[in-house]
């Protein structure tokens, strides 16, 4: 998938006028591309469009506008956008409640080490996590991660060709696994082209 540049992005001013169409777009682009994994594990897979709408929005709220500004953001987001031969996902732990949050964080060490994908006939693949930085420490793990899924070539023709997808956790605190639903098996597999 290519990577974004700064022709791609629309002014700020652009980007006001046309938000709305764009917000909703992306939107309903985005609900085919999460997985939840249990009740509190979710991975947002993402791809070039909703990094484009990322970067736009964090353009319009940050109000930046100067070349070199808007480079750094596309430096910092282009590496979430899938190679062809991978996926990758924003992993977030989501608890509502702030105390049941930092309980989970802290029994929940190391699990963005412990989330695989398995394609039907294919060896499972584990996710690489976090690759620009750690986010686990001693006593706890963050609420969100980078994860990136590296497909070798047998396992994403597979997945391209339609087999069965299933995905989960392995953490001995939080283990559950799951079929992934057509229309998500389908949305991501365009991103392997």
């Amino acid at each position: 998938m290519q990577k974004l540049t700064r022709a791609d992005l629309l002014t700020l001013e652009a980007y006001h006028e046309q938000r709305a169409a764009l917000r909703a777009k992306v939107l309903a682009h985005k609900a085919r591309r999460k997985v939840f994994i249990g009740a509190h594990a979710g991975l947002y897979f993402e791809d070039r469009l909703t990094v484009q709408y990322q970067i736009q929005e964090m353009l319009r709220v940050e109000k930046i506008f100067v070349g070199s500004a808007i480079q750094e953001e596309l430096d910092a987001y282009n590496p979430l956008i899938p190679d062809g031969d991978n996926l990758k996902a924003t992993f977030m732990l989501e608890y509502e409640d702030v105390v049941e949050r930092r309980a989970a964080l802290e029994t929940l060490r190391g699990i963005e080490r412990e989330v695989w994908l398995e394609v039907d006939g294919q060896p499972r693949v584990m996710g690489i996590a976090d690759e620009d930085l750690e986010r686990t420490d001693e006593t706890k793990t963050s609420a969100v991660h980078f994860l990136r899924f590296q497909l070798p070539a047998a396992t994403a023709a597979a997945f391209k060709a339609g087999a069965t997808v299933r995905m989960g956790i392995e953490h001995p605190a939080y283990r559950h696994a799951l079929t992934l639903p057509e229309e998500t098996r389908t949305a991501l597999a365009a991103d392997l082209d």
